[in-house]
């Protein structure tokens, strides 16, 4: 990894094997807070550099003269720029600094809430564009599993091949549910998922599906369910929680040390259900969009 200023702590490479061993360490030291870097970086070994999108991903760390991390980002063009915690403004300032040096322009920026607006406010000092807050989202970690009572009449199953155009459907629905566009094609993100068992269906007894949990492969002892979705005609019948259950039990069966998911700080209703399903708040991240002033 090379840093484009002598002065700075921020190195970038287009490199993940330059990247990864670098920043394990670092990454692997407060998993929950870092999951978003670790399932990126996680899917781009396992399904290619170009999974996201068309343009090379940025990598960066943040390192001492002894080579001690403190910072990490993953930059996945066109979508926003995933930043690590960071413990002072000042980093933030300094990245958004060598970015923009390098003309390199990023839609947006996600991370802890802190970190991301000093990120933002950073941005938008240099380089004059507009920063607004497009998702605001809360990380909870798994405490207790407490199944819902009454459970729904059914049982989950690990989707295969034969899903493959309901899942990419449901992805395609979910994100536009939340207003939100997906990071990848939906028929690649559904060919991840059924590659390594990490979609679930929540079926009816006659076989209906109606429901859909994610969940990104387990990295660093995590485990983050992602997304879980039921169809509009069918909410409010138990089947989300059912297949977050059955999600959350098959991450604990594989070995992992944390369970996690991100919610919609807005939306009351999937707040307060992971909490009865056992989900504890961890921390408050947000997601801004950088747009042209004027």
């Amino acid at each position: 990894m090379t840093s484009p200023d002598a002065r700075t702590a921020w190195q970038l490479t287009h490199d993940l094997d330059q990247f990864l061993p670098r920043a394990a360490n670092f990454l692997h030291s407060e998993p929950a807070l870092h999951t978003a870097l670790l399932s990126v970086t996680d899917m781009l070994r396992t399904r290619g550099l170009h999974v996201y999108g068309d343009e090379d991903p940025l990598f960066g760390i943040r390192a001492d003269g002894e080579g001690t991390v403190s910072g990490a980002f993953v930059w996945t063009p066109p979508h926003a720029l995933a930043l690590s915690p960071l413990t002072d403004d000042a980093a933030a300032d300094e990245l958004a600094g060598i970015l923009g040096d390098a003309g390199r322009k990023p839609p947006g920026v996600g991370g802890e809430s802190a970190t991301a607006a000093a990120f933002a406010a950073a941005w938008q000092r240099r380089t004059g564009a507009d920063a607004t807050v497009s998702f605001p989202q809360r990380l909870y970690r798994l405490g207790t599993l407490t199944p819902p009572e009454p459970s729904p009449a059914g049982s989950a199953r690990v989707a295969t091949g034969a899903d493959r155009a309901l899942l990419a459907r449901w992805h395609g629905e979910f994100h536009e549910a939340i207003g939100e566009k997906g990071g990848m094609d939906a028929g690649e993100w559904a060919d991840a998922r059924i590659a390594y068992g990490g979609a679930t269906l929540w079926e009816t007894p006659d076989g209906t599906p109606v429901a859909m949990g994610g969940n990104t492969r387990l990295v660093a002892g995590q485990v983050r369910i992602a997304p879980v979705y039921t169809p509009a005609a069918l909410r409010g019948r138990g089947y989300a929680g059912a297949v977050t259950v059955a999600v959350s039990r098959a991450a604990l069966a594989a070995g992992a040390d944390e369970v996690l998911l991100f919610t919609d700080v807005g939306n009351a209703t999937s707040n307060a259900l992971y909490q009865r399903i056992g989900f504890r708040p961890v921390r408050d991240f947000t997601q801004y969009d950088f747009t042209r002033a004027g």
